[in-house]
């Protein structure tokens, strides 16, 4: 870490507690109202662009072009109710999450957990590599020349959509059915062993690596029950073809663009990746962590989370107000990288992790520094 941002992590860190008390604040009134100016054009959008196939198939595009960012929209409502700072009211957050992980198709608790770990770990790539899970240049060195070009392929762009569809439709459902078959087979195998436990005591010997504990199960299952219920509700009313051929494009399309913005937060150019020794979270929101800047309308669509550094210092700071807590204190994120649409393509390149000299290169960097050691 360099003097530079080390000074500049010291100040944000002596900065942070008047940050949040002034821009930790919640309120119940603005969030129904983007939970209303969400929800409602998103069901109207899906109810329009199911029926206007039977019109248009260009028509159904234009609906479903407009409808995959809503519900990229209804991602991040989710995000916020899992960071507990978008309602005021706690039991709020957690009803309009677990409604927004329905509609995403992920149960929201679980993926809640998940995500606070990476807000713990950020910059740490001993612990967390991201979406990617990224490799370091140690460990790409290892692989042989048709494996490095696996991993390269793997990590690019177009494969998106692909990430989507696994991350959002195919995962949860397989992860907990999956979850579910070991269990029966552990119970059956324990009462033909003699056992007399109870249902209950079984159940608390189990142990799997597809969720943590039984109230991650509960979620996962909640979530999988009334979303087959809405699927088959939806199939019924909508006809199945037509129904499933929308919502499967949307969601992998949608879950791309999640992807792709998640990924370019923390991987950029010489962005800040370190191990456990040289870890600082301060540093890691100013130099692991990048400032979207987006179109007025795509951070409407994306509730503000360009802002990402903002969001780094601190989960608590809900959306509707990381733009102005940004405003005010932009002198002290002068280490925070700055990228636009136009250069989303090109953050994508850097796919390791230079251990030894902490930051995240491209593989053109890796092999160049390759060839002058040589």
């Amino acid at each position: 870490m360099t003097d530079q941002l080390n000074q500049a992590a010291r100040v944000l860190n002596e900065n942070k507690g008047a940050i949040i008390e002034k821009y930790a604040i919640r309120s119940d009134a603005r969030a129904y109202w983007q939970m209303t100016t969400t929800l409602i054009p998103y069901f109207i959008l899906f109810y329009l662009a199911i029926e206007s196939l039977a019109i248009s198939y260009w028509l159904s595009a234009v609906m479903i072009g407009v409808l995959i960012l809503f519900l990229m929209r209804v991602f991040m409502m989710m995000h916020d109710c899992g960071h507990k700072c978008i309602f005021k009211t706690p039991a709020l957050n957690s009803i309009f999450g677990f409604i927004m992980g329905v509609l995403c198709g992920i149960p929201q608790y679980v993926w809640s957990r998940h995500h606070a770990y990476h807000h713990a770990t950020n910059g740490n790539w001993n612990k967390y590599r991201g979406p990617l899970a990224v490799l370091s240049t140690e460990e790409y060195s290892q692989l042989s020349e048709k494996k490095q070009k696996s991993y390269q392929n793997s990590r690019k762009i177009l494969l998106a959509p692909f990430g989507g569809f696994m991350y959002f439709i195919f995962n949860p459902r397989v992860t907990w059915l999956k979850g579910n078959i070991e269990f029966i087979a552990y119970f059956i195998k324990a009462r033909k062993s003699g056992s007399n436990n109870s249902f209950k005591q079984i159940a608390s010997e189990f142990k799997t690596n597809y969720w943590a504990n039984w109230q991650e199960y509960r979620h996962m299952t909640a979530n999988n029950v009334v979303l087959f219920i809405v699927w088959a509700a939806a199939a019924g009313y909508f006809g199945w073809m037509e129904f499933f051929s929308v919502y499967v494009i949307v969601i992998s399309l949608s879950g791309a663009l999640g992807i792709i913005l998640f990924t370019i937060q923390h991987n950029f150019e010489g962005s800040y990746a370190t191990g456990d020794a040289d870890w600082n979270y301060y540093a890691a929101s100013l130099a692991g962590t990048s400032y979207l800047d987006l179109p007025k309308i795509l951070h409407w669509f994306t509730a503000d989370i360009g802002y990402h550094h903002v969001h780094h210092l601190s989960a608590r700071i809900p959306n509707y107000r990381l733009v102005d807590c940004h405003t005010e204190y932009t002198h002290l994120f002068g280490e925070v990288s700055r990228i636009a649409l136009s250069d989303v393509a090109e953050a994508f390149r850097y796919i390791l992790w230079d251990n030894v000299n902490h930051k995240m290169v491209s593989v053109q960097e890796y092999e160049t520094a390759q060839e002058n050691a040589a």
